[in-house]
């Protein structure tokens, strides 16, 4: 099904002519829930994977032996999906709060060890002929399967997390592997999304405003401040939500490829790559949400009554993870930062 993006508020290059220089693309992915197979770029569904290569795994030492199993985290969902969809939704039956308590205990792995080779979860696959604005990969490669560590404890802090990003070319895959090993238990839910299908649409986007000309980011700071000051004047008569630059004419929330990340959880920063220090391109975005109250307007005119949290992942504290990829040498390792 066709996913269309409402037109902006308005014309944010009539306001500010100069961004007509900034104007970029950037493909929003659309995941919804569905059965993709390994030929489609999905969000949590089968990957095109050799049977015989080895699955990444997460060697890195840390606490793996407790957690919630994938399966209970799935069938969980499935009995929420079901009492949502009852019309009048009364909440849960009782039969439901059982099964719902059962399935969300932890369980333990006996005799794992804090090294055990984890399975890691496939997040997504992205074939380039669906994804305009997906970066080029390296040496022909046109599918481009990312996977992450169900666990946050990584790095010096041990609170981030373990990405792996692999490009290859899909005509080369022979036998595909069947069962892909799971990890036994997670250490959050909020890391196995629900099988979605995408539905990519190509969109206009303009950089963040930290990134753009200090005159112009300032003019278009003033512009929003007299918004905000006429919305506060006009709410004793009625309810007014401003427009805003950053959540309503800029970035797309929702997962997409390529385009300007968006940088509203911390000061703008450089990425760059660490093998050759060129400075890295957004390479893919990752959500927790496909909109939400500060981005309203981007809702599909599709999916207007339906919830924005499709894959069920949730990045960090309900943000969005994006994920940078050297220009020059795709296949240097990826950087990323949460938002």
């Amino acid at each position: 099904m066709t996913r269309t993006t409402p037109p902006r508020p308005l014309d944010v290059e009539a306001l500010f002519p100069e961004l007509a220089s900034h104007r970029g693309t950037t493909t929003r992915l659309h995941p919804r829930p569905g059965r993709p197979d390994v030929s489609a770029s999905s969000v949590g569904g089968p990957m095109l994977w050799p049977a015989d290569e080895p699955w990444p795994v997460c060697t890195e030492a840390h606490q793996r032996g407790r957690g919630r199993r994938p399966a209970d985290i799935h069938e969980e969902r499935a009995v929420y999906a079901s009492a949502w969809a009852r019309e009048p939704y009364e909440g849960l039956t009782e039969e439901e709060r059982r099964v719902v308590k059962a399935l969300g205990r932890d369980h333990q792995v006996p005799g794992t060890s804090e090294t055990d080779p984890l399975p890691m979860i496939g997040l997504a696959q992205l074939y380039t002929r669906d994804v305009p604005d997906l970066p080029a990969g390296p040496e022909g490669c046109d599918l481009l399967q990312a996977f992450w560590c169900p666990f946050d404890a990584h790095g010096p802090s041990g609170y981030s997390m373990l990405l792996h990003l692999r490009w290859r070319r899909a005509a080369e895959v022979g036998d595909v592997l069947a069962s892909p090993p799971q990890p036994p238990v997670v250490g959050f839910e909020g890391y196995v999304p629900e099988p979605c299908e995408l539905h990519p649409e190509q969109v206009v986007t303009y950089p963040f405003a930290g990134l753009l000309p200090e005159e112009l980011s300032a003019r278009i700071d003033a512009w929003e401040e007299a918004l905000e000051e006429e919305a506060e004047q006009q709410a004793d008569e009625e309810e007014v939500e401003p427009v805003g630059y950053q959540y309503d004419l800029s970035i797309p929330p929702g997962w997409r490829a390529g385009g300007y990340a968006s940088w509203h959880a911390t000061d703008p920063h450089p990425l760059d790559c660490l093998t050759c220090g060129t400075s890295m391109h957004l390479l893919l975005t990752v959500d927790s949400s496909e909109w939400d109250g500060g981005s309203r307007s981007w809702t599909p005119v599709e999916d207007q009554d339906l919830r924005p949290t499709p894959t069920r992942v949730t990045v960090g504290n309900h943000g969005e993870l994006n994920i940078f990829a050297c220009p020059d040498d795709p296949g240097h390792l990826p950087r990323w930062s949460l938002q």
